[in-house]
């Protein structure tokens, strides 16, 4: 399940791109398998593991980017403090990271120096409605009160004020995922950790059915969530270029 539009984006074959947050490795998947270079960063070493293993798994199977030069590796570390060189990159993915990063104003600046002049950040973060009422609902979502839970809660207008003064130049936006807030809300009334609760599976059912699902069958639900996108999307999705000629 993406949650970034890659041709908005601008991915292109043999493109060095940053999965920051790379989590356990969705976008860094469809990056390599478009053709780009990709390193998947995550804080967590033990996720890595995984991704890894799933790049040689890709390889093996014939399912990567066949052009020159196209490669994936993985790379552990501190979003606050990126080991790589300024202007490295030519396309960075943060999805879902911001929200659980100490300090977002500096996990951006090191955004904005690994990427080259005229190079893409698609940056999501759980959307404010959404993400209001999951923490309302439980405590057990969010930090302090869960290791490693959302820190912050982001309007459209935060984010896009956090991207300008790192100096990015915003140009597109969209959200994701209206199906998964009513799942969320469900999980905090119940639980976030209850996965075994009968409504909680149930809902799951629905949504893992609707993702394997072609056309004509997933239609219904996925023209349901177009629609419902533009209020309940769980995720918001905001495009910004660094400009030519800055550093």
């Amino acid at each position: 399940m993406l949650t970034v539009r890659f041709e908005q984006l601008g991915v292109q074959p043999g493109d060095l791109l940053l999965d920051l947050g790379a989590g356990a490795g969705r976008h860094a998947f469809e990056s390599y398998r478009r053709g780009a270079r990709v390193v998947a960063f995550d804080y967590s070493a033990a996720e890595l593991k995984d991704v890894a293993g799933l790049f040689a798994a890709m390889r093996e199977a014939g399912e990567a980017g066949t052009e020159p030069g196209s490669v994936a590796v993985t790379a552990n570390g501190d979003a606050l403090a990126l080991p790589f060189a300024d202007e490295s990159f030519d396309r960075i993915i943060a999805s879902e990271v911001f929200e659980h990063v100490t300090d977002d104003v500096q996990a951006l600046r090191e955004a904005y120096r690994v990427l080259r002049p005229g190079g893409t950040l698609a940056a999501t973060v759980p959307s404010w409605l959404p993400e209001r009422i999951c923490w309302a609902l439980s405590d057990e979502y969010h930090a302090p009160f869960v290791e490693g839970g959302h820190v912050r809660i982001y309007s459209e207008a935060v984010l896009r004020t956090r991207l300008e003064h790192a100096g990015f130049e915003i140009y597109g936006k969209h959200k994701a995922h209206a199906l998964h807030s009513p799942y969320w809300w469900l999980k905090c009334a119940v639980g976030p950790t209850n996965d075994d609760h009968p409504l909680v599976k149930a809902y799951l059912q629905v949504l893992t059915w609707d993702i394997m699902q072609t056309q004509p069958m997933g239609t219904i639900t996925r023209t349901t969530e177009r629609v419902l996108n533009p209020v309940l999307g769980k995720s918001l999705i905001v495009y910004a270029r660094k400009p030519e000629g800055k550093r």
